[in-house]
Formats: C-alpha cells, sequence, structure tokens
C-alpha cells in the first residue's frame, strides 16, 4: 500500500478504495496462514476470486454435499441483486436532486451491487465447482435481534475472522464481554480508517457506532433485555432495526458522503 504522505494527494474515493483492498489483504493474509496444505490454483483462488475469510472452508478439498450447492431459484436471485445494485447507481442516484440522499442511494445501490449481488454469484459459482463458499449475507432482514445480526446473518466474512482470531482467544482467557467489546471497537477503527480518513472527516463516529452495537448486545443478553424480549419476536426486530439502522449515518457520516461517494459516483457515471 501506498505510504499515507502520497494518498493524501489522491481522490479521496481512491484513498478509500485502495485501504479498504489494503486491509482486506491483510485479513486474507491472516486467515490463510494455516491453511498452506491444498491445491495451489484455490491458494490463488481464495485470494483473487473469493470475498470471504474463512480459508479452513474455502481450502478444504473434500467435496461439498449437492444439497449445500446453489439451486435455479438461488442463481436467479443473486443476478436479481446485481441488476437492483445497478438500478439503484445509475437509474435512481441520478433522478435524486439532493447529494446527501444521492449519496445514500448509491451506497444502496453498491451494497445491492456488490455485498449481496456479485459477491453472492460468486457463492453460487464456487459451490457449483463443489467448493465450500457459503454466502456471506444471509438474509439480514430477517434478524430478530442484534446478535442475530451480527453474528449469522450481516457480513460473515469479517465475523469468521473476527470471530476465530479475537473473540475465541479472549473467551479462553476468561474475557467473554471483554473479547465481545474487542471485536466491535476493531470493527469501528477498521471502518474508521476505511470511511473516515480517506473523508477527512468524521473521525471516530464509525468506531463509536461500533460500540453502541456492542451495548446493544449487552443490554439484549441482560436479565432486563431477556423479560422484556429484545432477543426475540417483534419486539426484537423491531430493537435490531432501531440499534442497526438508526444511528446509521453516524458509520456512513455526511463528511464520507460528500467527499467520498458523489465524487466517486460521478467518476463511475452514476451522477
Amino acid at each position: 500500500m501506498p505510504p499515507l504522505s502520497v494518498m493524501t494527494d489522491w481522490p479521496p474515493w481512491a484513498a478509500m478504495w485502495t485501504l479498504a483492498a489494503a486491509i482486506f489483504m491483510f485479513c486474507k493474509g491472516v486467515s490463510w496462514l494455516p491453511q498452506r496444505r491444498t491445491a495451489p490454483w484455490r491458494q490463488v483462488a481464495y485470494f483473487t476470486l473469493w470475498p470471504g475469510l474463512d480459508a479452513q472452508a474455502f481450502l478444504d478439498p473434500g467435496p461439498l454435499p449437492s444439497d449445500q450447492r446453489a439451486s435455479f431459484g438461488e442463481w436467479i436471485f443473486a443476478f436479481a441483486k446485481v441488476a437492483l445494485g445497478a438500478a439503484l447507481v445509475w437509474g435512481m442516484a441520478p433522478l435524486v436532486p439532493l447529494e446527501y440522499m444521492q449519496a445514500w442511494v448509491g451506497m444502496a445501490g453498491l451494497a445491492f451491487l456488490l455485498h449481496f449481488g456479485s459477491f453472492h454469484v460468486l457463492s453460487c459459482a464456487w459451490r457449483a465447482l463443489g467448493v465450500n463458499a457459503r454466502p456471506l449475507m444471509d438474509w439480514p432482514v430477517l434478524a430478530d435481534s442484534v446478535s442475530d445480526f451480527w453474528s449469522k446473518r450481516w457480513n460473515l466474512a469479517f465475523r469468521d475472522l473476527t470471530h476465530r482470531f479475537l473473540f475465541r482467544p479472549l473467551v479462553a482467557r476468561g474475557f467473554a464481554r471483554g473479547g465481545l467489546l474487542a471485536v466491535f471497537v476493531f470493527s469501528g477503527v477498521v471502518h474508521d480508517a476505511v470511511i473516515s480518513l480517506p473523508a477527512g472527516g468524521g473521525y471516530g463516529l464509525p468506531t463509536a457506532y461500533f460500540t453502541l452495537q456492542a451495548l446493544a448486545l449487552f443490554c439484549e443478553r441482560s436479565r432486563f433485555g431477556k423479560r422484556i424480549g429484545l432477543g426475540k419476536g417483534v419486539i426484537g426486530r423491531l430493537f435490531t432495526a432501531i440499534v442497526v439502522l438508526g444511528p446509521a449515518s453516524a458509520l456512513f457520516h455526511p463528511w464520507f458522503a460528500r467527499n467520498v461517494i458523489v465524487p466517486f459516483l460521478a467518476v463511475i457515471g452514476a451522477t
């Protein structure tokens, strides 16, 4: 990765993608180190053609059971999300008059285009070849608790990495709560590096957002939280939506929207 002094002369969107790629490849390396005994082509594919971070599963030479491979309907659904993302980025975003709202439409479109769509297509393709590459998003809209959202449904790649290398080692040393908090704070720091640093503002807001997620999870698992049903049912879904979506403007703050996303949308012809 180029030194930060050089990157300050780059467009903020270019700095964002460079930082994201550098951090991602570092995480790839960390997850790969214990998994060296496998075919060379699959190791290269793990680094270049798969966004997941569960090297143990992807590099497992054993055949994938047929019932775990994508159905025709799943293929259609994956491509439909790619099409929806493209429609939001190049179809709807240019029609939005306010820059801030335009940025949010663009971010939603990019999420569907990449995380929900293209990454799901890759998952279908790899599973068709017998490789264990489960989708990284598992219907997050169906989450009935904050714990369910972050541990089982949203960006399982990052969850796999932090659970293995941060959470479990701390739990093994008797720091269960500390391990959980460390995972969310680490996630916040990573997002601050990718979001706030290129944007030149909003420092600390992504970290505050993820710290809030940890506190909400503690509340959800407390006696009071269990008594009022914060982790299940309708109340759990409502609590999750409030916690995850309510402060989202702190995660993707105005500096990021204005200085990074809006210019990037212009570069790719979306505005």
